[in-house]
């Protein structure tokens, strides 16, 4: 217990997996946790005279049970024995050999496959700048960045890392600006100072500057970065080849997304359980890294038209070539993790099978260049040209590596037969041994005439020849045999080539292993050489597969390539919500809408309509089809012409954040906020039901001087969809000339409200509250009673003229009350409700009795749901 006592005092804030045989063992609240965790039995062991909690596993579950310690946001700290145990030694040497943590991992049943698991490093230089950086062990991405922290706030919820590391002082303000909805561990101060990180960074890459990379002048972040590589080093990660280099996240390039808007519009994960984000819509690919591609390009859209301009073509030719998908696509289906599997090629960390899928996926290269070559297209020529087949490589590994390697190095077969002489002799020593005996004993038998000569073995001096009394005076024993004993009928003899053949027999199993070994870590090392190339061609890779995934939905969901400009329109014609429309019940259809928004003429559109008429799916819908289009999609309408956007802002849904002391409206306000200090020229503004959080005239009041403010604002004309039930916002239309009016479309038959979700000009002034209320299964005595106060308000609102609030108060006083007694048939649930009005609609005397056994069966199915 000494040597695990003193391997966790190393580790006190990882649960430590002790290697003890066949098992790993926990001991003590490390004890505690896994059993609760892993449900694994909790006894104790006798330590001293004191008992101490003990649960283990065995050796061979571990890529069961590190999982769920990791996901449950704990360090894992890997002991394994050092050396093989033997009766000379009582305590085997054991090391820490890797520490695993939810930032830190390259295992693949830890991982996701189609997302990227950032190691995130934040450095709070002072109030003004923070610095940051990110890495990904598991493909090679290294990033930093350094900026305001409201820009840091955004890349950190943009990238969403598993891990976050900052100092140790700072932990106050990391919970008050991000919260507790990240994994985080605190470092000392020291590790984050400045000389610390450059000094990291310069010996990591054996540079004497980082001007190479873009990165020298960005002091604060090269300290993030810094703390990354030196927390990699102290969980037993020092092998980081595959970290090439470092880029700068150059927020310019990007659409500015803060995270409400990142949720919002439900980019990369849904509010709701069982809704749908855009990725899930978008996200076609075969290959885990054009998946994790992707998700960046969901999240970082282009600033650039040139660049959008090239994503357009290179969807634009599968989109008209369909036939060619499927070639690339069996191509992908036969490749492996390219960037993963590189980068357990650096970290020494690859086993035989694994090592097999590269050699797999480096023999697709010449084919998949060969067909960008011939698409012509140029952005496809140039992934073609930048495509390297590593053919010294793929022949390197085709003769070393077997056909068929095992997952684990020590099963033996992993180098290929033929490759290595001295590994092909013990080979066939341990499958021949018994018949290459048998030929020396002949071979002897046949030299000497010694006839009856026989090879025989015991532990005193191994195999020998043993000759019987007949012929031991014949003169027949060569000068080169050696006597060992005599015995009564016979004399036994060695020689070298027998003493030689013992050594290779007994040692050759042991030997066959340890060559195995060392001519796989050759293999390895030979690989390594090529990891800055094999990870271009996975990123080209990648790109092509993101390129046809837009493709392939664009075909399948019918939609345009939109023209992407730099002027300051927003032109859809025709326009759908990408996931509303795929949700849709068979018989149903998404009913698509016109937009048209600019600087000079429709700045805000003022968007009345009642509640669950389309209002929100409008605004969203427009949102995303500007967002799709500059990453590179095509997207879901007739027709579209889009000026560039630099940020789009959002102020949908409520939702309180009570833990932290903000209501709904106090959210809402710091949310607006937020989007009135940073709107520029080229934003696009959504907000929906500004001010509901707080009384009727408060409400109108912020929601006018909103409106107000954005249109005559001094700099920018950001262009704005401006959702509201406040009809009296309808007036604004008339003082403002960049402001219009439109509604969701609606129609009255029979006291009934038909949502027709069509955006048309001009105001609505009925909210229809009081059907909605209907529709969701109020009982029928609260919604008469409901109607009949709106009615009175509204005639004594038409008789005076609507002039003030003490009017209203008023009236509100002068309602008769009404007892109101629910009758049994009353009811709150929905179910209940659609029933009876079902009930009440029935024409019984009309009816045949065919039609009103349809109708129960009906009624029935109803009930069932």
């Amino acid at each position: 217990m000494q040597q695990y006592f003193a391997m966790k005092a190393q580790y006190p804030d990882a649960i430590l997996l002790f290697r003890v045989g066949d098992f790993y063992e926990t001991f003590g609240e490390d004890a505690e946790k896994a059993s609760r965790i892993l449900n694994i039995i909790l006894t104790c062991r006798n330590n001293g005279g004191s008992d101490i909690p003990l649960a283990g596993f065995p050796y061979h579950s571990l890529d069961i049970y590190l999982p769920k310690l990791v996901r449950s946001g704990y360090r894992v700290a890997i002991c394994e024995q050092l050396e093989k145990p033997s009766k000379e030694k009582k305590i085997v040497k054991r090391g820490v050999i890797n520490v695993v943590t939810p930032g830190v991992t390259i295992d693949d049943t830890i991982l996701n496959y189609n997302s990227n698991n950032y190691l995130c490093a934040l450095h709070i230089a002072d109030k003004k700048i923070w610095g940051i950086a990110f890495v990904d062990i598991s493909t090679g991405e290294f990033l930093l960045s350094q900026g305001t922290p409201t820009e840091i706030e955004k890349l950190i919820h943009g990238f969403n890392p598993s891990e976050i590391i900052y100092a140790k002082s700072h932990k106050a303000l990391f919970d008050k600006t991000l919260g507790d909805g990240f994994y985080t561990f605190n470092l000392d101060e020291w590790v984050f100072s400045e000389d610390h990180g450059r000094e990291q960074l310069l010996e990591h890459f054996n540079v004497k500057n980082l001007k190479g990379y873009g990165v020298d002048k960005h002091t604060v972040g090269q300290t993030a970065a810094g703390a990354i590589l030196y927390y990699l080093g102290t969980t037993q990660n020092d092998h980081l080849k595959h970290l090439t280099g470092i880029r700068r996240i150059q927020s310019e390039q990007y659409v500015w997304l803060d995270r409400f808007t990142i949720r919002n519009l439900e980019l990369v994960h849904s509010v709701h359980e069982t809704g749908k984000p855009l990725i899930d819509v978008l996200d076609k690919t075969v290959t885990p890294m054009g998946g994790r591609l992707l998700r960046r390009w969901v999240i970082l859209p282009l600033l650039s038209v040139e660049k959008i301009g090239a994503r357009h073509n290179m969807v634009d030719y599968f989109y008209s070539q369909p036939d060619q998908i499927e070639s690339y696509e069996s191509i992908w289906r036969r490749m492996g993790d390219i960037e993963r599997l590189v980068s357990k090629v650096a970290m020494e960390r690859i086993n035989p099978r694994e090592l097999h899928h590269l050699f797999q996926s480096i023999k697709e290269i010449p084919d998949i260049k060969k067909m960008l070559l011939e698409t012509k297209i140029t952005e496809l020529v140039d992934q073609s040209e930048m495509l390297n087949e590593c053919a010294v490589l793929r022949d390197d590994i085709s003769i070393a590596l077997s056909e068929e390697p095992p997952t684990l190095i020590n099963k033996g077969g992993a180098i290929r037969e033929g490759y290595n002489e001295e590994l092909d002799e013990y080979r066939n020593i341990v499958k021949n041994a018994k018949s290459i005996l048998l030929n020396i004993q002949q071979q002897e038998a046949e030299k000497t005439g010694i006839t009856n000569l026989k090879i025989g073995f015991n532990n005193v001096f191994g195999y020998y020849l043993e000759v019987t009394n007949k012929y031991k005076n014949a003169g027949l024993i060569p000068d080169n045999w050696v006597r060992k004993q005599t015995l009564t009928g016979s004399e036994r003899y060695i020689t070298d080539e027998l003493k030689t053949l013992e050594v290779k027999i007994l040692g050759a199993e042991d030997k066959i292993g340890a060559l195995e070994v060392q001519l796989f870590d050759e293999l390895v090392t030979r690989v390594a050489a090529y990891v800055s190339e094999l990870q271009q061609n996975a990123h080209i890779i990648a790109t092509v597969d993101a390129i046809i995934s837009f493709a392939k939905v664009a075909i399948r969901q019918q939609y345009c390539k939109p023209v992407v400009d730099d002027s300051l329109i927003i032109d859809i014609k025709n326009g759908r919500h990408p996931v509303i429309e795929q949700q849709m019940k068979l018989d149903e259809t998404y009913v698509p809408n016109d937009i048209r928004l600019d600087s000079e003429d429709t700045q805000i559109m003022m968007i009345t309509g009642p509640n669950m008429s389309g209002k929100s799916a409008v605004l969203r819908q427009t949102a995303l089809i500007c967002l799709m289009a500059q990453m590179g999609s095509y997207v879901p309408a007739e027709s579209a012409t889009l000026g560039i956007l630099d940020k789009i802002f959002t102020r949908v849904g409520a939702s309180d954040n009570i833990s932290s002391g903000e209501s709904t409206f106090m959210l809402e306000m710091n949310e607006t906020a937020s989007i009135m200090n940073n709107i520029s020229n080229r934003s696009l503004i959504l907000l929906d039901e500004i001010g509901r959080g707080t009384s009727t005239y408060d409400g109108i009041s912020i929601a006018w001087s909103l409106a107000e403010y954005l249109h005559n604002h001094n700099e920018s004309k950001p262009k704005t969809l401006f959702a509201t039930h406040y009809h009296e916002l309808n007036e604004l239309a008339d003082k403002y000339p960049r402001i219009k009016n439109y509604n969701v479309a609606t129609k009255e038959v029979s006291n009934k409200v038909f949502f027709l979700r069509k955006l048309i000009e001009g105001g609505c002034h009925h909210s229809f509250g009081i059907h909605v209320a209907q529709m969701a299964g109020m009982p029928k005595s609260i919604v008469l009673r409901a109607t009949e106060i709106l009615t009175t308000l509204e005639q004594k609102s038409i008789e005076s003229g609507g002039k003030s609030s003490l009017d209203s108060t008023e009236t509100m006083k002068a309602l008769s009350t009404q007892a109101l007694q629910l009758s049994i048939f009353e009811t709150a649930d929905p179910t209940a409700g659609q029933l009876k009005e079902m009930i009440s609609d029935l024409q019984l005397n009309q009816m045949t009795p065919i039609e009103c056994m349809m109708k129960l069966h009906e009624m029935k199915k109803l009930l069932e749901e």
